[in-house]
């Protein structure tokens, strides 16, 4: 099957997703007591393998063996990993938006610039020393926001209020290194299967029970808690590092992705009161290659994934503009091209949900991008 270029949405209000700002008169269905919560993946999501289409020729050639087993289907064109289980529920329930082909306007390959870009909202890694959610905070009227990392990220620096908070948990060997030295032992007789067993305690092989006490889940059920309390702030960030899977892609995702499941069950049983005024922001600097690598994983690229979930949002159908994956449509000929600015998206949630003023989001919020029009009925 040859999936189209135009926006995969579904029936209700399809053609409104990635339209021409019309004016917060009509497009706001939020209200003074919104949620919303921010969750960056550093590494690089294979939206891809998260996401994939169904029935494509070009995928199926492009990652053969890599391509995930038993997806969850959405709809005739695109399904969910399998260890999304609980997302799979949310898009059922309408309740989960994933979004193609996204990216900051960063179009090279560098984490580090990458997930600046990302972070100041502008359209270059040094386009600004403060972050889009703190001078978000700032444009609200008595907003405050709440980082749960170990150290403040760019992302929430800047003059708006701003608390932290870390969550206390022990550290993990990091996941990346793991996948790293996997291969390594795996060709050594004596310590593979020694090798093997510290991996499965670090819970490699992510059970449900290891994703939903880890460090993810756990930070997002103090999200809610801390969202959900009376005088909670209306703005929160949670970040998780392991996602740049160059090698052992799939066995790494399996795990990662059902930690990514957990957080959002946690978040929505512990948030129940504030649930269907939340809308959660799941993205990640860049995607991958669209071709497998010779390490059984992807290197870095462009065009990526972001899944907006929570009971604020209009969910049910997949957004965004799908270019592709033939040779011909891919970016640099190597990866998804991105079609539409992260910018536009958080431009969207921030106008409908949160009801920050047009000239605040163009100004200050996203200085500089009045070209880039905000993504439109995505919460309501």
């Amino acid at each position: 099957m040859k999936l189209s270029r135009r926006l995969f949405l579904g029936a209700a209000g399809a053609a409104t997703v990635l339209t021409v700002w019309p004016g917060l008169s009509a497009a706001a269905a939020g209200d003074g007591d919104a949620r919303l919560l921010v969750v960056l993946l550093r590494g690089g999501l294979d939206g891809l393998h998260a996401l994939p289409p169904r029935d494509d020729a070009a995928y199926a050639r492009l990652r053969g063996a890599l391509a995930p087993q038993n997806a969850r289907p959405l709809n005739a064109d695109f399904a969910l990993h399998p260890s999304l289980e609980f997302a799979h529920g949310l898009y059922g329930r309408g309740q989960l938006l994933p979004i193609v082909a996204i990216a900051p306007p960063y179009r090279q390959r560098s984490h580090f610039e990458a997930q600046d870009c990302l972070e100041n909202g502008t359209a270059s890694a040094s386009g600004a020393a403060t972050g889009w959610l703190n001078r978000c905070a700032a444009a609200l009227r008595g907003g405050e926001a709440l980082s749960l990392t170990a150290v403040t990220p760019l992302i929430m620096r800047g003059p708006g209020a701003t608390t932290s908070w870390s969550p206390p948990l022990p550290e993990d060997v990091d996941p990346v290194l793991l996948q790293r030295l996997q291969p390594l032992y795996a060709a050594d007789p004596q310590l593979s299967a020694a090798f093997a067993r510290a991996v499965d305690t670090q819970g490699l092989a992510g059970t449900a029970g290891n994703a939903r006490s880890g460090r993810l889940a756990q930070t997002m059920a103090a999200a809610a808690q801390f969202l959900a309390a009376p005088d909670g702030p209306r703005l929160a960030f949670v970040e998780d590092s392991g996602w740049d899977t160059h090698g052992n892609q799939a066995a790494v995702l399996a795990r990662k992705l059902a930690e990514l499941d957990a957080g959002l069950r946690r978040y929505h049983d512990d948030a129940a009161a504030i649930w269907n005024r939340t809308a959660i922001a799941v993205v990640s600097e860049f995607g991958r290659t669209a071709a497998v690598n010779g390490t059984a994983g992807t290197d870095h690229g462009t065009g990526g994934l972001a899944l907006l979930a929570g009971g604020a949002v209009r969910g049910g159908r997949i957004g965004g503009d799908w270019p592709g994956l033939s040779p011909s449509a891919l970016n640099d000929g190597r990866d998804l091209r991105a079609t539409t600015d992260l910018r536009a998206l958080f431009k969207g949630l921030l106008a409908t949900h949160l009801r920050v003023s047009e000239s605040a989001l163009e100004t200050r919020v996203f200085p500089d991008s009045r070209a880039i029009a905000p993504m439109i009925g995505l919460t309501g």
